[in-house]
């Protein structure tokens, strides 16, 4: 399974990012790997994204980010000098017995589909 945790629905990176997951969806399934994504939006944000750009894979709303604290990507960050809390955009690759098997953090958007696939094959 690989989770991959992203700020918000619908803008420009984490639409790259989920468009490139679903570009290769069809060699994830070959890698028998479930894509799931998981931001703090709630459900209804996460069905217009999935709608709008035909993302075929399962979204998980986190609005109280219990699950992002939970895998450690809630994290302080800044922007034009003001800080906020948020998600770090990170992604986890889970073994077929539960366990992490590799862990990316501090994901740029662009390319990040290509490099889950490269992880998976190895």
């Amino acid at each position: 399974m690989v989770i991959f945790f992203f700020p918000k629905s619908d803008t420009p990176g984490c639409t790259k990012e989920a468009c490139e997951f679903r570009d290769s969806s069809k060699k994830f399934v070959k890698a028998n790997a479930e894509i799931v994504g998981i931001s703090p939006d709630k459900s209804e944000a996460q069905q217009k994204f999935a709608a709008k750009y035909s993302l075929p894979f399962t979204f998980v709303p986190d609005p109280d980010h219990a699950i992002a604290e939970a895998y450690g990507v809630w994290k302080e960050k800044s922007m034009y000098g003001r800080k906020y809390m948020g998600i770090e955009r990170s992604t986890f690759v889970i073994g077929a017995d539960g366990k992490v098997e590799r862990v990316f953090t501090k994901v740029k958007p662009e390319g990040h589909a290509a490099q889950v696939l490269e992880s998976l094959a190895k």
